[in-house]
């Protein structure tokens, strides 16, 4: 099956539309990214991130197929003129290995967030369902069952909470703010804290009696504070700040699950991890 076939199918198989509109593929993120998908595929990678480390582990393995969920080349749209003009040297080393294979890039980010089909014929997306799924709470799921990202588990601190992410995730450690002896039940993913819609967090916070948010990106400040005041006013609560990649990359994985069924035939894959962004030094 050439690469344009696997591309043409995984689509095929996404929900692909949002609010009963179908993805715009002039403005998609989900392009190729790199490569000449015009070659048969010999393998499959999956992660996160398409970084040097997973390249160099996809030619390793004999992939030519890289599936990301991220940009490629550090910037939104991943445009290259403007590194090719500068001749920047990371991005010409990085085009460099990524020739040596053979390597194509696709970034399934769109598609993926619309949703993977059920066996009820309902859809879920495909990332938070995979985060679900890696932890074990795809029982607890609450809220909107088709963006999984709230959910009511048994009862154990934020401290417990997070060692079980950097157990079953391979993390190098969590961010945490607030008290970690929160006794945990009500768990919620938001999106990004970034400023723009922060009142709306601290407002569902509040009123949902979550006790426990696992962030993606996050500021020092609005929600961050205010957990802090929370805890501090013996109103427990807890921030795991794990980041945008590390929180997303689970679904990624779970991709290897469903791949045999989208494509109609087995095409060996695997799943890299970026590995943690992250390092800590105390």
């Amino acid at each position: 099956m050439k690469i344009s076939e696997v591309i043409a199918k995984m689509k095929a198989y996404h929900k692909g539309t949002v609010n009963g509109v179908p993805i715009d593929e002039s403005k998609t993120r989900d392009k190729v990214l790199y490569g000449n998908v015009d070659q048969e595929c010999t393998g499959i990678v999956t992660t996160i991130y398409a970084s040097v480390d997973v390249i160099r582990e996809a030619i390793a393995c004999g992939a030519n197929l890289i599936i990301c969920h991220e940009a490629l080349f550090w910037n939104h749209g991943d445009h290259q003129e403007w590194l090719l003009e500068q001749g920047n040297k990371t991005f010409l080393a990085k085009k460099e290995l990524l020739d040596s294979g053979n390597i194509v890039v696709w970034r399934d980010h769109d598609y993926i967030h619309t949703g993977i089909p059920m066996k009820d014929g309902s859809y879920v997306d495909g990332i938070f369902y995979g985060v679900a799924k890696m932890l074990g709470w795809e029982d607890y799921i609450v809220g909107d069952k088709e963006k999984p990202q709230t959910f009511v588990i048994p009862e154990k601190t934020a401290e417990e909470v997070g060692k079980e992410w950097i157990s079953k995730f391979h993390l190098n450690g969590i961010k945490a703010i607030g008290d970690l002896q929160t006794k945990v039940r009500k768990v919620a993913i938001p999106f990004h804290i970034m400023g723009q819609f922060d009142n709306q967090v601290i407002s569902r916070v509040d009123q949902e009696d979550i006790d426990c948010l696992i962030c993606m990106e996050l500021t020092d400040f609005t929600v961050t504070e205010y957990v802090r005041d929370s805890a501090m006013l013996n109103m427990p609560k807890a921030i795991l700040a794990i980041g945008h990649f590390n929180v997303e990359e689970p679904g990624m994985e779970y991709m290897l699950t469903y791949l045999d069924e989208a494509l109609g035939e087995h095409i060996p894959a695997k799943f890299v991890q970026a590995t943690d962004m992250y390092q800590f030094i105390h």
